[in-house]
């Protein structure tokens, strides 16, 4: 008798809660994911499978996901933009030849530029009117809190109370970073030193990037893109390719990538949140991705150009209120996340390659840096500043002196000696 109610009980558990990874999630959430997961996935012309375990959709470009916001339904894609922005550089002004010994010693030729590497190409191509899309994996939707919230940064920020209009900061985000501001910023550009760090928990990240900023500071608009480590989005610890907006600092609206409805991707080459490579070795070359996020003057839309010639998209107009014409400020460095930022024990998550800024020629770097304000051309920002919220667990360090070319570097290992 006995044995005959422990195999009803089992019989009943298999029923109800099933024998796979799901067990541990609501039936309505794992239909309401899978119902999203079949939505992405139907206009999927071809499927390539990469070498690192990511699944690559070619999805025709006129269905992508961006065209489920509501405020993109009528929208026409652009598929170039209005100008050559390739041509709008300056060249490093002839009166300062001098460097610094140390210079010399970082011989800009041992820079390895990554235009358009990615693990999945070496599978497969994308054809001509599809755009590659990475696919979403289950497990990591169902990890989300909901599936609106899916791929959307913390807010740095909170309500404190209520019954009035009031916001402070909170200590879950740490950055290390320079700053222009104080113009009317189009365009920012910068050549970001590929890193692998350290990531501590599933629910925190590591990133790089460059990025244009506007509004205050708990409703900015911002436009970004670089590299991230970011386990919760990606599923695992790879370096990865983004790019990343909000319209209302990240409390309804945004999120990385193709995650969201938003950013319209043109290019059938570079899939967003896709693995970079090659890996550099420890001591070999370093490697570096270009950067430049920009505003067409026409349309009013915000481009994301890889490498020097390649635009991956842009996220409409239709998107943003203010930052449409053009962004307060251009942001250059690293940005971690995590809910012991701030406290002790602090995250182990490292920032950049996990070396102090502050240490000459070890740590991470974003060289050539270059804005685009009431010029004509992009050139090198005049006016600028650097700020690290943790100085201890991360730093920055700015070199103008001396160089042709001003240098960044930042980063560092998180939890150490001064900073428990």
């Amino acid at each position: 008798m006995g044995s005959k109610v422990i195999f009803m009980l089992l019989v009943l558990c298999i029923t109800v809660y099933g024998t796979n990874n799901d067990d541990s999630f609501s039936r309505q959430k794992v239909l309401e994911v899978e119902k999203k997961l079949q939505h992405l996935r139907k206009h999927s012309l071809k499927t390539i499978k990469s070498e690192d375990g990511d699944i690559i959709d070619c999805i025709d470009i006129k269905k992508q996901p961006a065209f489920d916001h509501p405020a993109l339904k009528n929208h026409k894609i652009q598929m170039a933009p209005s100008y050559n922005s390739v041509k709008k550089d300056t060249t490093v002004s002839t009166s300062n030849k001098t460097k610094s010994a140390m210079m010399k010693e970082r011989d800009e030729k041992s820079y390895v530029k990554l235009t358009s590497q990615q693990v999945w190409q070496k599978s497969g191509s994308c054809p001509k009117g599809t755009i590659p899309v990475r696919r979403i994996r289950k497990r990591e939707l169902l990890k989300a809190p909901s599936i609106d919230e899916f791929g959307r940064k913390k807010p740095s920020f909170r309500k404190v109370n209520q019954n009035v209009d009031s916001f402070v900061l909170l200590t879950n985000h740490s950055k290390a970073m320079l700053f222009a501001t104080a113009f009317r910023f189009v365009g920012g550009k910068g050549d970001i030193q590929v890193c692998y760090p350290f990531v501590e928990k599933d629910d925190e990240y590591s990133t790089a990037q460059v990025s244009l900023v506007t509004g205050s500071y708990d409703n900015y608009e911002l436009v970004e893109s670089g590299w991230a480590v970011n386990p919760s989005v990606y599923g695992d610890r790879n370096t990865r390719l983004f790019v990343y907006w909000t319209a209302d600092g990240s409390k309804n609206t945004g999120c990385f990538d193709l995650t969201c409805p938003g950013f319209i991707q043109t290019s059938n080459e570079i899939a967003l949140g896709a693995a970079i490579y090659p890996i550099p070795i420890p001591g070999g070359l370093p490697y570096q991705i270009t950067i430049y996020v920009y505003k067409d003057p026409y349309t009013n839309n915000w481009w994301v150009q890889y490498g020097d010639k390649t635009n991956i998209g842009y996220w409409p107009s239709e998107l943003f209120t203010t930052i449409i014409y053009n962004a307060d400020a251009v942001e250059w460095g690293g940005e971690v996340y995590s809910t012991t930022v701030g406290h002790t024990p602090h995250t182990k998550t490292q920032m950049g390659n996990g070396q102090f800024g502050s240490v000459p020629w070890v740590p991470s770097s974003i060289l050539r840096m270059r804005i685009h304000d009431n010029s004509a051309t992009l050139k090198i920002p005049d006016f600028v500043d650097h700020y690290s919220d943790e100085y201890n667990c991360y730093d920055v360090f700015y070199n103008a002196d001396y160089v042709e070319d001003p240098e960044l570097y930042y980063g560092g290992p998180g939890r150490n000696p001064m900073c428990p």
